[in-house]
């Protein structure tokens, strides 16, 4: 079944505007670690049970926030290949 378009919008700009909220969660996930615990890195918070300063509901929150943006461009990103 073909999925209809969005207007002019294409899934490539659903995709990027996902990717571009991606970037800006993850920014905020670290820096909120980085308040917690100064000096972790990216790597590091893909391992929070490592920190015992990210048992933080603010820190775990945005987190999930983040863990729901993936999700969504996972689905972007398998939609718009099944609409090639």
């Amino acid at each position: 079944m073909q999925q209809p378009r969005m207007g002019s919008t294409t899934w490539h700009d659903v995709e990027r505007l996902v990717a571009e909220l991606e970037a800006a969660q993850r920014r905020k996930v670290l820096d909120l670690a980085r308040r917690l615990r100064p000096g972790l890195t990216g790597e590091d918070i893909a391992n929070p049970q490592d920190f015992p300063e990210l048992v933080d509901a603010d820190w775990q929150y945005e987190d999930g926030v983040l863990e729901g943006i993936l999700s969504v461009l996972a689905s972007v990103r398998a939609r718009a290949r099944e609409s090639e």
